[in-house]
């Protein structure tokens, strides 16, 4: 039997490459597969250039096409990664075929995907590709990633957190209806010594009867043609891109301003913004953001964000309302 000189295919030349911007870093990406190629496009393609520090931090992603054959039912979704670490590596499997590995120390990340993979494109790009970036990104640059999201204008920023269904992304696309900037709608990342917010402003996911309250025709129109996607949890939502809207994203991190906890129950009578002292804040942050009270920068980050302003927002009869206390906020 012959010996295979290239085993791990670690000499293949990438044919194609393209560099996109993601979370203040400088993403050079390498493939020999037009459809991963358009995956990562699909992703970061177009995204304003977010400068944290005066030299952006420059990676590498590799994205490889594999024969693995498909490993789960034909008309299911794939399982869902498995995550994993060790040797300073941090892994997500779903099968063989399907894998990232990220090495935040040598600022590098390897992502394959199989055919089987590519024809859940929506998986494939989310629990892939994005996790593979976005998580580089944020060791690498010692970012403390949040589950929130964020809004602003004229350089500030306002953290939306809450648990799904408190209204996160309907209040989001209020602001954005009212002339604010989307700089994230999920997952918002803080550079600590600065306090400056990034994120990704590229999908917004949106429940169609999200937009019974929008006033502009045009705006709920172009929304209502998006494409639906399905989570995990069977709840289907318009996939929003918000790079074909135009001018309503933000151009630069945004410097922290306010953090907003949206609370599921009416204001009724009673004022619908409440100040939080700084007890309340830091017990909500804790609770609300148990992945980022393990990150290393977090100590220094209580300390920072207890002295910006907190707030409860509770739900208001129409979102334009709590849109206008938001700008207060700025």
């Amino acid at each position: 039997m012959s010996e295979v000189a290239d085993p791990f295919g670690e000499h293949e030349r990438a044919r194609l490459r393209t560099r996109v911007s993601v979370l203040g870093g400088d993403f050079f990406v390498e493939t020999s597969d037009t459809a991963l190629l358009d995956l990562a496009t699909e992703a970061f393609g177009g995204l304003p250039k977010h400068r944290l520090e005066r030299h952006a931090h420059r990676f590498i992603v590799r994205l490889v096409r594999s024969n693995h054959a498909q490993t789960w039912p034909r008309d299911a979704p794939p399982p869902r990664p498995v995550l994993a670490a060790g040797a300073g590596l941090l892994c997500a499997t779903v099968d063989a075929g399907n894998f990232a590995v990220v090495d935040a120390t040598m600022s590098r990340a390897l992502v394959s995907v199989s055919r089987a993979m590519l024809r859940q494109r929506y998986h494939a790009r989310y629990e892939l590709v994005e996790l593979a970036f976005l998580t580089l990104a944020a060791r690498a640059q010692s970012l403390v990633p949040l589950h929130a999201a964020c809004v602003g204008a004229k350089g500030k920023g306002v953290l939306l957190m809450g648990a799904s269904g408190a209204g996160k992304s309907t209040l989001t696309l209020h602001a954005l209806a009212n002339g604010m900037q989307l700089l994230s709608e999920d997952s918002a990342f803080v550079a600590v010594e600065d306090m400056l917010v990034t994120g990704v402003p590229s999908y917004l996911h949106l429940a169609p009867q999200a937009l019974r309250f929008l006033q502009s025709k045009e705006l709920r129109l172009a929304i209502a043609r998006s494409p639906t996607i399905e989570r995990r949890s069977g709840v289907r939502k318009l996939e929003v891109d918000l790079r074909a809207l135009g001018g309503r994203v933000a151009r630069v991190p945004l410097r922290l301003a306010a953090t907003v906890f949206l609370s599921p129950r009416a204001a009724g009578r009673q004022p619908a913004l409440r100040a939080l002292e700084r007890g309340a804040l830091l017990r909500r942050l804790r609770r609300e953001q148990p992945y980022a009270c393990a990150h290393s920068g977090w100590r220094a980050f209580e300390r920072r964000i207890a002295k910006v302003p907190a707030y409860e927002l509770r739900r208001t009869e129409h979102p334009d309302t709590a849109v206008r206390l938001l700008r207060a906020l700025l």
